[in-house]
């Protein structure tokens, strides 16, 4: 395996920069090492052509809500015929896209424009429908402003509604909220015009992206800087500005945080709650105003901007330019940690492990490394047991995954890998012994990918843990990243599915996930994006299982059943079920339809409101668990107040995860 390319990680890129190549030769290219190479390569045929026209249109235009139906049927002549222009490399069928794609923004900003001069009334006899479904293309161009009219009318009676929850009051100054209402939602529309246009290399990228997720969801496209950018993303150091963001309720993007040491830091101009402008960097200028948060982490994120001019505005009004230069610094939202929690006289050591990071890029230390040294700090605090938290960890390094696995059980086969060949190699740890012998929990969820899915099946499978929290990702996997050309400076890669990892009992938890041994609800869990609603993922199967492993004998059956007890009795875990099934019914169901007049709008979004306002309670409310540091970092730490802050954030992140709070229950019983 080579060290550096072998990813085991589910994380989304976002195209951004692209080589002006002829892109039927960037696909010919991609093509022919995911036929040599590709875990289960497909034929270029229609099967092919229908999925890539429609994924490609739905990149395009998520809604249905910028093209219309004479456009795709002019466009449908495409439709079986994209497996032929790729192998005869005839890709003027982009220009065709390009161009219309063009015309629906041109008509989208003419629109919006006109309806901006035209009188506005604030009611209609009209009602607007949402649906988790998108609704056919307007028929034409008089249906496309037709509905437009009605989305920026209930926008701006959205807009008043969410001014104030005294409907009385907003009534009574209504003329006065309505016409900022107005002005702030022709704003937002007129914003979405910029995020809409793309370049001709941002458009091919798109293009090549669902090509390449038509043979899985994990096989993608690469410039040199969005793998730069996709190996800093499972790398604990990176080069960065020291800025962490946030929105804000009225959408701006403001300063969140900045690095202790970073470049934002020394300018000692830059506060938190500072709201970004612009961004402007290599004669390239963006404007923040009109820019998703995606958007603007993907400009600041990209490793073709390694110093840039930021324009922000402080809280008083003043608007000041200031020039960055990245540094590479140690993320500490990405690094593993530890604390003690306390119950019962025991104290118990918790370890979050955020992903499999690696020294890819900048990296300078190991997720295994790390982790070895937290479980060393907190044995030096006597702990009774052990928490090991792979919630949202969406993967990485697959060596790490191994390493660290070794670390939790002694001498043994820990997975086996399958290639597109049928060739199977059983991966071992081969160092006897384990850094931890005592009780040990594992939380994982539904972004719970990959690597993490990794170490969970074999703690499971060799009963060396208990897992417990909700059914993981499904993801078992494997890439690595390789050049398109043999250049000695290629600026094109691949990252390629070349291999799935099963478990040593042959199973394989690709698209199933993991199923935990206590299940505790959480909210959102049905609408985690899991493999299994993909449509181009890896199919489920299982192989041969290693019939030589030395599974513990740990009997955790009363424990289990004990813990199955609480959580049906707990109710507290009952409100979270209780408010998930209204989640799902908001995500799931379509609404009634909304006349568009003040009253019943002000009415859906109050209803609406205060479900998210009951999802912000339950998501914030603390349990009584004594969380501490140990005392390797109480030492060193003391004198850092970036630190302090970070770790006072931490113990509240823990103290309002009631699946925390279950696993401390869990190893108190253990230890009974």
């Amino acid at each position: 395996m080579k060290k550096l390319l072998l990813l085991v990680a589910l994380f989304p890129i976002i195209g951004f920069a692209q080589s002006e190549k002829n892109p039927c030769e960037t696909l010919s290219k991609i093509n022919a090492v995911i036929q040599e190479q590709h875990y289960k390569p497909k034929p270029i045929d229609d099967s092919l052509s229908v999925y890539v026209f429609n994924t490609f249109l739905k990149h395009l235009d998520e809604n249905n809500s910028l093209f219309i139906e004479p456009e795709i049927s002019i466009l449908k002549k495409h439709l079986l015929k994209l497996d032929d222009y790729i192998l005869s490399k005839n890709c003027t069928f982009l220009d065709d896209f390009y161009t219309t794609y063009n015309q629906a923004i041109d008509r989208y900003e003419n629109t919006i424009a006109t309806i901006k001069k035209e009188s506005f009334p604030y009611s209609s006899t009209e009602e607007i429908r949402f649906s988790k479904k998108p609704f056919p293309y307007a028929k034409d161009d008089k249906e496309f402003t037709f509905l437009f009219k009605k989305r920026i009318l209930f926008n701006v009676l959205k807009e008043i509604a969410e001014t104030s929850v005294n409907k009385d009051s907003l009534k009574a100054n209504f003329d006065a909220i309505a016409a900022k209402a107005k002005i702030k939602t022709f704003e937002n529309f007129e914003c979405k015009t910029s995020g809409y246009r793309l370049s001709k290399k941002e458009f091919n990228s798109k293009f090549f992206m669902v090509f390449c997720s038509y043979f899985d969801p994990h096989t993608e496209y690469f410039s040199e800087s969005e793998k730069s950018s996709f190996l800093s993303s499972v790398s604990a150091d990176n080069l960065t500005f020291g800025l962490y963001l946030s929105e804000n309720d009225k959408d701006e993007i403001t300063v969140a945080e900045i690095v202790p040491g970073s470049s934002a830091y020394f300018t000692q101009k830059i506060e938190e709650g500072d709201i970004l402008i612009k961004i402007k960097s290599k004669n390239e200028e963006f404007n923040i105003l009109c820019s998703s948060m995606d958007k603007v982490l993907e400009i600041i994120n990209s490793t073709d901007y390694k110093n840039a001019d930021f324009t922000l505005r402080k809280k008083s009004g003043e608007i000041y330019t200031i020039n960055l230069e990245k540094k590479v610094m140690k993320d500490y939202d990405v690094n593993v940690y530890s604390y003690i929690i306390e119950k019962e006289n025991k104290k118990i050591g918790y370890v979050r492990i955020p992903s499999f990071y690696a020294t890819f890029e900048n990296g300078k230390t190991n997720v295994s490394d790390d982790v070895a040294r937290e479980i060393y700090k907190l044995q030096k605090d006597s702990i009774e047991g052990l928490i090991i938290d792979l919630e949202n960890n969406g993967g990485g390094a697959l060596e790490e995954a191994v390493k660290i696995t070794g670390q939790f059980i002694d001498i043994g086969p820990v997975a086996i890998m399958n290639d597109r060949n049928g060739n199977k190699q059983i991966i071992k740890d081969t160092n006897r012994g384990t850094i931890y012998a005592g009780p040990l929990l594992v939380l994982i969820n539904g972004f719970s990918a990959s690597a993490s899915e990794f170490f969970a099946n074999a703690m499971q499978d060799y009963n060396r843990a208990i897992i417990v929290g909700n059914q993981s990702h499904g993801k078992a996997s494997i890439q690595r990243i390789m050049p398109l050309s043999d250049n000695k400076n290629p600026d094109e890669f691949i990252k390629l599915t070349i291999e799935k990892f099963y478990r040593i009992t042959g199973k394989s938890n690709q698209t199933i996930g993991i199923t935990p041994d206590v299940i505790i609800p959480s909210l959102f869990d049905k609408q985690m994006p899991r493999e299994k609603n993909n449509p181009t993922a890896l199919k489920n199967d299982e192989i041969n299982a290693v019939n030589k492993y030395s599974k513990l004998t740990n009997d955790y059956a009363q424990a289990i059943a004990l813990s199955k007890k609480r959580v049906a009795e707990n109710s507290n875990i009952t409100a979270i079920a209780n408010l998930d099934e209204k989640i799902n019914a908001l995500y799931d169901t379509d609404f009634a339809p909304i006349p568009l007049q003040f009253d019943k709008v002000f009415d859906e979004i109050r209803r609406v409101n205060s479900i998210w306002k009951d999802i912000k309670t339950n998501s914030t409310t603390e349990y009584p668990l004594n969380v501490e540091r140990n005392s390797t970092d109480i030492d060193y730490q003391q004198f850092d107040d970036y630190l302090k802050t970070n770790n006072k954030e931490k113990i509240k992140a823990i103290k309002c995860n009631i699946h925390i709070v279950e696993a401390v229950n869990i190893i108190n019983d253990l230890k009974k």
